[in-house]
């Protein structure tokens, strides 16, 4: 339709279809972009049937391959941070020189996962806050969809404690916004933070030595990109 429109549209007519294209994906972005001014985490969702189901299928096609690639040639103990129904956990059970562990806030993802027939031993109820991992527990961390939906405090403990029991790399796949602009705290069904790299570079670099960022194949059109950012210790 767009390039028809281009074919048979005289310059004037042209330049007014692409400003009112331009218009209304901006409206588009307001509505969406809202800011929620109580900037706390939705907590209770965690709790429901819709999001056991939705974490069965959400990194399907992008997110859940490459922590595959990431870790494919890794060694030794991983930890799947906020590792919901451990579909994750699950799939990376095939790589024989990898242990890999996970906890979540919520009872009910947990008990999912061990329908799912893992070890029940490696799975904890923790606060990724606050775990009760010991220091250099593990070789390898990683979140995903995660560490956006915590409060400004709530990330920096996240990270600290993230840093404090993983001993080499830890990996977290985020949302940035698209045009990479700082939007704040927004709600979109979840709430979370859709900010730029340069927002979020500084508190990874406060635990970690060095830290890389390339890009994943999630993405939310018009809003939102995914970002995976490597953190060494």
């Amino acid at each position: 339709m767009k390039k028809i429109i281009k074919l048979i549209s005289p310059p004037l007519f042209l330049n007014i279809y692409q400003k009112m294209t331009s218009f209304k994906k901006e409206k588009r972005n307001e509505l969406y972009l809202k800011q929620n001014t109580n900037n706390g985490q939705d907590l209770e969702i965690y709790w429901t049937q819709e999001m056991s189901e939705q974490l069965e299928v959400w990194g399907k096609h992008s997110t859940w391959i490459e922590i595959e690639c990431l870790l494919v040639n890794c060694r030794g103990k991983v930890l799947d941070i906020a590792c919901g129904t451990g579909v994750n956990i699950k799939s990376l059970s095939k790589f024989p020189f990898l242990e890999v562990h996970g906890f979540d806030i919520s009872d009910m993802l947990l008990n999912n996962a061990k329908q799912k027939g893992i070890n029940p031993e490696v799975l904890k109820l923790y606060d990724a806050t606050n775990t009760g991992y010991d220091d250099n527990q593990f070789d390898y961390s990683y979140s995903i969809g995660s560490l956006e939906h915590f409060t400004e405090n709530g990330i920096d403990l996240f990270l600290k404690e993230c840093a404090r029991y993983t001993s080499k790399v830890s990996f977290h796949m985020i949302p940035l916004s698209e045009n990479n602009l700082d939007y704040g705290w927004i709600k979109r069904g979840q709430s979370y933070f859709n900010n730029s790299i340069e927002w979020w570079l500084p508190k990874f670099k406060k635990y970690f030595s060095n830290v890389y960022v390339i890009n994943s194949g999630w993405k939310d059109e018009g809003v939102s990109v995914g970002k995976w950012f490597i953190c060494y210790k």
